[in-house]
């Protein structure tokens, strides 16, 4: 499920580094992959590619979408492999746009 602006800002506040560390990095690359299509693009709602690339991230982060997944989610990591899984896309499409990984990703 897409994410707006302000729902990938909330994200990056809302998941602990501490507690939640593989979605605080899920947060903090699709914020960087937002940023990264602001500057390269008319903006993160218009092109495509990124989006369609940051579905698993999306996903990851929000949950079934309610607010009782949303406290859940805030408590209860995912694996590693989920989100070098839910990553690749991104990386995949980033390759073929020419764009520096290291920059971007947050392993």
């Amino acid at each position: 499920m897409w994410m707006n602006e302000a729902e990938i800002a909330d994200a990056v506040d809302l998941f602990d580094p501490e507690v939640t560390p593989n979605r605080y990095r899920a947060a903090a690359n699709l914020c960087r992959l937002m940023r990264w299509t602001n500057e390269n693009s008319d903006g993160w709602p218009y092109w495509r590619k990124p989006i369609r690339a940051a579905a698993k991230v999306c996903d990851l982060l929000q949950g079934d979408g309610t607010w009782a997944d949303k406290q859940r989610l805030q408590t209860e990591d995912c694996t590693t492999a989920e989100l070098t899984k839910a990553l690749a896309p991104i990386k995949a499409m980033l390759t073929r746009e020419g764009a520096e990984h290291p920059e971007l990703i947050i392993r």
